[in-house]
């Protein structure tokens, strides 16, 4: 089962996952999406993902890009390292385009 939980301070949302992302976090990823768009600031909290597949990546991916194109500011941090293991063999670094991985959340973006 996948959760997320939103964390909003002003202009910023930390989200925290939690679960596998897959294909059936498809529905919580859309729904998030929704709620996070008007935020200027977005941290993905992977902690508690011990496992993604090719969906998962896919949401993820389409999700980023869509906040940049809208000029958001996104960070990924706390990566699990199976799955920061699965983020660089598909390269997703270099996918995304701009560094945007972080150790943990005390690095954030400005």
């Amino acid at each position: 089962m996948f959760l997320y939980e939103l964390a909003k301070n002003g202009q910023n949302v930390d989200v925290y996952f939690k679960g596998d992302l897959d294909i059936e976090a498809t529905e919580a990823m859309e729904a998030m999406f929704q709620e996070i768009r008007c935020f200027h600031t977005v941290s993905f909290d992977l902690s508690a993902v011990p496992f993604v597949d090719s969906t998962g990546i896919g949401l993820l991916v389409h999700f980023i890009d869509a906040l940049k194109e809208d000029g958001k500011q996104v960070m990924i941090f706390g990566i699990q390292p199976e799955v920061n293991e699965v983020f660089r063999i598909v390269q997703l670094e270099e996918i995304l385009g701009v560094p945007m991985f972080c150790q943990s959340r005390g690095d954030q973006l400005e």
